[in-house]
């Protein structure tokens, strides 16, 4: 078996899921077992400055290299998104021939080609599946496994034609706290990448600006009966929120650019509702205007029922990476050689979320996002084969050979 296949295998069997409820760091002691698995491995491998950080749980090590050429690095993250995690059984279809995929026989579970036409971009290759019980964890194993295997290779080419190669792996990733604790004092690199999106070729270097607002209603509860002139139904007031908002920014009619408003939770009764929004924009200004729209909204029903039963906090969450980028555009252009190098040809599109580099690229190191080559990430439609894990390790070592030319 190929190693990145047996470490990939290794990394997916291991419940990592991460926990939005949890108050430690990690939020789930898997992805601890992950990251003194992953420590052992680069120690084995003989890199230098290996450490588990207990402060935020991330493991870094470097790979030597030409101390007067830049130094890079590669991301990835242990846990998975909030699905089932528990007994993990990938399957391996070698050969792939294009068509419906059995996921689990005793439950007669498909993964058919009408619902997932991406599948015949894999003819030929080596697939692998959930059992249809489970996520896989290719998001975000797979890109663990080919920063693995890109370090193999690497040892096996001159050091003295390249800077050091750091290698962070961290924790809490799908529930957005890892890289708010990444400490960019222990990644001495001129820029890095995330190794976290799907098919290949992709490459994001432009994201949301995010933040998230939390409303509390206060209302007047009394009985129906009696509830002339006295009543204030909190949940009313929440729709009226809601529809003072624009009625066609929000995600279900918004793509590329667009920003948009979500209405994320709603609970309550009449005496009081909690709803939140989480807010998105790809432009600053915009995402400035919007906070305050809903500002503005929230101190007008204030005005109108003659005192503060609207309350709120407004808190931003991540910005857009690609602000900073721009101004340094290395890591762009050196990813774009390192795929022409490899015969691929880039796609690059606004990313509609964040990722780990959206912070860390605030924190000082630019970080754009690069391809696992996974696909269906989430659920037990997931899928990725070992012929795009191969493809996104040669990227990266192509990367890192570009680099060195400079």
């Amino acid at each position: 078996m190929k190693q990145i296949l047996n470490d990939f295998l290794t990394y997916a069997k291991m419940n990592t899921r991460s926990d939005a409820t949890s108050q430690t760091i990690p939020t789930t002691p898997g992805q601890v077992e992950l990251a003194l698995l992953l420590k052992e491995q680069l120690v084995a491998m003989g890199l230098s400055d290996v450490a588990y950080h207990e402060k935020n749980s991330f493991v870094i090590g470097r790979l030597p290299g030409n101390p007067e050429k830049e130094a890079i690095g590669f991301i990835a993250h242990v846990d998975t998104a909030d699905f089932a995690a528990e007994n993990i059984q990938p399957q391996i279809h070698e050969n792939y021939d294009g068509k419906d995929v059995l996921l689990n026989r005793e439950q007669q579970l498909m993964m058919r080609v009408v619902e997932f036409p991406n599948l015949t971009d894999y003819i030929g290759q080596t697939l692998i599946t959930t059992d249809g019980t489970t996520l896989l964890g290719a998001d975000d194993k797979a890109g663990i496994a080919e920063i693995i295997d890109a370090l193999r290779v690497l040892q096996e080419q001159d050091p003295q034609q390249r800077g050091d190669v750091w290698v962070a792996f961290g924790p809490d990733e799908e529930i957005g706290l890892g890289a708010d604790r990444f400490d960019p004092a222990d990644f001495p690199v001129a820029f890095a990448y995330t190794m976290d999106s799907g098919r290949i070729g992709h490459m994001e270097f432009e994201t949301f600006n995010a933040a998230r607002i939390d409303i509390t209603i206060h209302g007047t509860s009394v009985h129906p009966g009696t509830a002339y002139g006295r009543l204030v139904n909190a949940l009313r007031i929440a729709g009226q929120i809601d529809a003072a908002l624009p009625a066609d920014e929000v995600p279900e009619q918004t793509k590329a650019y667009q920003g948009f408003y979500l209405l994320h939770n709603l609970s309550g009764h009449i005496g009081q509702a909690e709803v939140s929004y989480i807010i998105r924009d790809h432009d600053h200004q915009q995402f400035e205007q919007r906070k305050a729209t809903i500002v503005a909204i929230i101190d007008d029903l204030n005005r109108q029922y003659g005192q503060e039963r609207i309350t709120y906090k407004l808190y931003d969450q991540y910005y857009n990476m690609g602000d900073l980028i721009k101004e340094d555009p290395r890591s762009i252009d050196a990813a774009r050689a390192g795929m022409k190098a490899i015969g691929i040809t880039p796609i690059e599109e606004p990313f509609r979320g964040g990722t780990d580099g959206s912070k860390i690229t605030y924190k000082g190191i630019p970080t754009p996002n690069l391809f696992t080559g996974g696909e269906n990430f989430h659920g037990q439609y997931e899928f990725i084969t070992v012929e795009a894990m191969e493809t996104a390790r040669d990227l990266i070592v192509a990367i890192v050979a570009y680099v060195g030319t400079k």
